[in-house]
């Protein structure tokens, strides 16, 4: 017996919910800095090959699979072979991982939200950050009590994931029709704002100067397809939870490609809002760029805090435009988040969408605590890096495998293209069978060998254990623990109809 499946209520609510899920709080401060990091403009050349070399024919991988499963990432990956159905859970348990930490990171941003009102970091960017909002200790090992402001904040994050998702899929679709634009303005408004600064050119300058000699470090060849893989979110089984909520007959491969370069887009714009903010901090410090400029989660709540309070007009107004604008960014990321674990395990569980909701939300709000202790700053900095740079980077080369040679990269494209209006060629069976598994796997090695050698900023090995090793390989057996287990849905490994 077919169970009917939910549907999107049209095909601008699941783009802008997969732009949403892509567009995510990393756009803000990690591409900006992983470009400046990485040849600055000249970093452009090696992005866009791997968009379209390895992001694009991923998400076309996943939205195919969904679409033509009519399934998660589990119930798609068993409806082809029941013995890879641990793949698809091991995808969505790392997703949900991802969650539990990225749910903590929204938590502080309702907390400069707040805090933006008054400028309450002015004169004390460091000591705001470090003690009255994450009270953090000195390292991984002294965990202290749990932040109060923090833990706030994640009841509030998962309260509106919550009342969002279990309304359904098309309630889903109507809110990211107001999410989704929303940092796009809001980042317009504040780029226009930076370039427009005094000194912005200088920091400008910093972020997009190439230097093409960083195209001969095969570093940042490595960098720009990790770029590209995660903050599409590939592996996490989202994509593939979104486009099985798509007709069967649906477009595919425009969908892909819209998704792909407005993704792109905002990363890019979100580096001329930053960095022209960072170029006046540093005219007005009298000091070079590359003195004021933070790395990762420190560019968005240290550096540029400290630089829209040095702001001539108008502190308050920026600061909490912009950390509005982190917080939409991340909204949609959350929702398709929870939305891969929730798909997947309704499709295989008969359990009632209201209370699997409530309880996926519970788990993580109570997973999410473990970072927001005096340790939790440093524990969700190693479980991040084990988790994208093993566990994600995994993930995508088994499903290019299994796709690609399993299941037969061409016959996914003879599903593709008749229901599309853009045309995929051979060469997408060349992509998905060799070129991105091979990027992989050497970015896998890379990683691998030298974690290795030299352990993860010298934490504690009993930290890089438990934080990072065993949350990677714990889930592997969980994951196939769910996949053995019987399904309650009748029609949970039913293939559609070709």
């Amino acid at each position: 017996m077919a169970i009917k499946r939910e549907r999107w209520l049209n095909r601008p609510a699941f783009v802008f919910a997969a732009i949403g899920s892509a567009a995510g709080l990393g756009n803000a401060w990690r591409f900006p800095y992983i470009a400046y990091q990485n040849g600055g403009g000249a970093f452009l050349i090696p992005f866009f090959i791997a968009l379209f070399t390895a992001g694009i024919p991923l998400l076309i991988l996943e939205y195919g699979l969904g679409q033509k499963m009519q399934a998660g990432a589990p119930g798609a990956i068993a409806r082809i072979k029941k013995i890879w159905e641990g793949l698809g859970w091991w995808a969505v348990f790392i997703g949900f991982i991802i969650m539990s930490y990225y749910a903590v990171i929204m938590a502080w941003t309702w907390n400069y939200i707040y805090a933006a009102l008054s400028v309450a970091w002015d004169g004390k960017v460091l000591e705001f950050f470090y003690r009255d909002i994450l009270n953090s200790t000195d390292g991984p090992l002294q965990f202290g009590p749990i932040s109060v402001p923090v833990m706030i904040g994640l009841l509030l994050t998962w309260f509106v994931i919550w009342f969002i998702l279990h309304r359904g899929v098309q309630f889903l679709g109507k809110v990211v029709l107001v999410t989704v634009p929303l940092p796009i303005i809001l980042l317009l408004i504040l780029s226009a704002r930076a370039v427009t600064l005094p000194g912005a050119i200088e920091g400008l300058n910093y972020y997009l100067q190439p230097d093409f000699s960083a195209l001969l470090d095969y570093n940042v060849w490595v960098a720009a397809y990790s770029q590209v893989f995660f903050t599409l979110s590939l592996g996490f089984g989202v994509m593939i939870a979104y486009a099985s909520y798509l007709p069967r007959s649906s477009d595919i491969n425009n969908n892909a490609i819209i998704t792909a370069l407005a993704d792109a887009g905002i990363s890019f714009l979100a580096g001329f809002a930053v960095f022209g903010t960072l170029g006046y901090m540093a005219g007005v410090q009298n000091v070079g760029v590359e003195s004021v400029v933070e790395e990762g989660i420190g560019l968005a709540f240290i550096a540029y805090p400290e630089a829209i309070s040095l702001l001539p007009f108008g502190a308050a107004f920026f600061g909490f435009i912009f950390f509005l604008t982190l917080l939409t960014l991340g909204i949609d990321s959350a929702f398709s988040l929870a939305e891969s674990v929730i798909t997947s395990l309704d499709d295989k569980f008969k359990v009632n969408r209201s209370i699997l909701v409530s309880l996926v939300c519970l788990f993580g709000f109570l997973l999410g605590l473990v970072f927001s202790t005096g340790a939790g700053l440093w524990w969700l900095d190693i479980v991040d890096h084990f988790v994208n740079n093993f566990g994600l980077a995994v993930v995508g080369l088994l499903e290019c495998i299994f796709i690609g040679w399993v299941y037969k990269a061409d016959k996914m494209r003879k599903f593709i293209n008749p229901v599309s209006d853009v045309q995929v060629g051979v060469w997408w069976d060349i992509m998905i069978k060799y070129v991105t598994p091979l990027i992989l796997g050497i970015s896998i090695i890379l990683s691998l060998s030298e974690r290795l050698v030299v352990p993860y900023r010298d934490y504690p090995t009993t930290s890089l254990l438990f934080g990072g090793w065993a949350v990677v390989l714990v889930l592997i057996p969980v994951a196939f623990i769910f996949a053995r287990k019987k399904a309650s849905r009748p029609d949970f490994l039913d293939r559609p109809s070709d």
